[in-house]
């Protein structure tokens, strides 16, 4: 089984939601990210995205993307964040690892020689946001001898038929995009969105993880009645933004655990 699954069974058991924090590997500095994730760990992260910084991203907001140009100035490659998944394995074999981010990183690698070093290195699913299954034959089969779940996204106007090709290819869990929009955007209608998961999950049996939108308790509260998992990212990424380097860990922390509680509140 692996963690991402043994992850969500569990959360499922005690009637628990997970928190999925997103950071951008190598931001605000490559020397920083194996500590931050422990961080978020150690203030309630059931599974950890670590976004892999791309020069020309196409669903990102200014948040993320600002996170990413950050991250790229000092050099940050995929075989870096690979070495830093494996650093932070060294201390944390449990919580799931996801790469997410765009396609140009992992073909330049070969599909077959990151699936392999990702393995290596602990990295447990990948979330290509450039890579729908109808492209993705070759990526998925080099995933799949290596066991790293394949992660995909699915919108608001996702349709039931495409929902279905998606489940055949999907594993781990799928992320809802909780509305038309890039990251950090606003206006979430819940009732719409609960109303899409509960077609979500009538055609795909994985979790379903709600991101995009997800900025403060209410919200998160409100996503975790609805969905398997409840992805931040916009929102850490500008507490990081916003911090002295020697304050980023306090601060994400601090605003890691109040989500944690609200989501907790929540429980059976």
């Amino acid at each position: 089984m692996s963690r991402i699954e043994s992850t969500f069974r569990k959360l499922h058991g005690q009637g628990g939601k997970a928190l999925i924090p997103f950071i951008t590997a190598g931001d605000p500095h490559p020397s920083m990210t194996v500590s931050l994730m422990h961080a978020l760990v150690e203030s309630g992260a059931d599974l950890i995205e670590l976004g892999v910084p791309f020069s020309d991203p196409m669903s990102d907001g200014p948040v993320i993307q600002h996170a990413s140009e950050r991250a790229l100035k000092f050099g940050t490659s995929l075989k870096d964040i690979l070495q830093m998944v494996a650093e932070f394995r060294k201390s944390d074999n449990e919580t799931p690892v996801v790469l997410m981010g765009y396609l140009n990183p992992y073909e330049a690698m070969g599909y077959k020689k990151f699936a392999r070093q990702a393995k290596q290195a602990g990295v447990d699913g990948v979330l290509t946001v450039d890579c729908p299954p109808e492209e993705a034959e070759d990526l998925l089969e080099a995933f799949s001898k290596e066991g790293i779940d394949p992660i995909f996204l699915l919108s608001p106007t996702t349709s039931r038929a495409r929902m279905e090709k998606i489940g055949k290819y999907a594993s781990g869990y799928v992320y809802y995009v909780s509305l038309k929009g890039v990251t950090g955007a606003t206006h979430l209608d819940f009732p719409e969105i609960e109303a899409r998961v509960g077609e979500i999950r009538k055609t795909i049996d994985l979790p379903v993880c709600i991101g995009f939108g997800i900025r403060d308790e209410a919200t998160a509260k409100a996503a975790s009645k609805i969905a398997d998992g409840v992805v931040i990212g916009s929102r850490i990424v500008k507490e990081i933004e916003s911090s002295n380097h020697d304050a980023v860990a306090a601060n994400v922390s601090a605003f890691l655990s109040a989500m944690r509680r609200a989501i907790d509140e929540e429980r059976p």
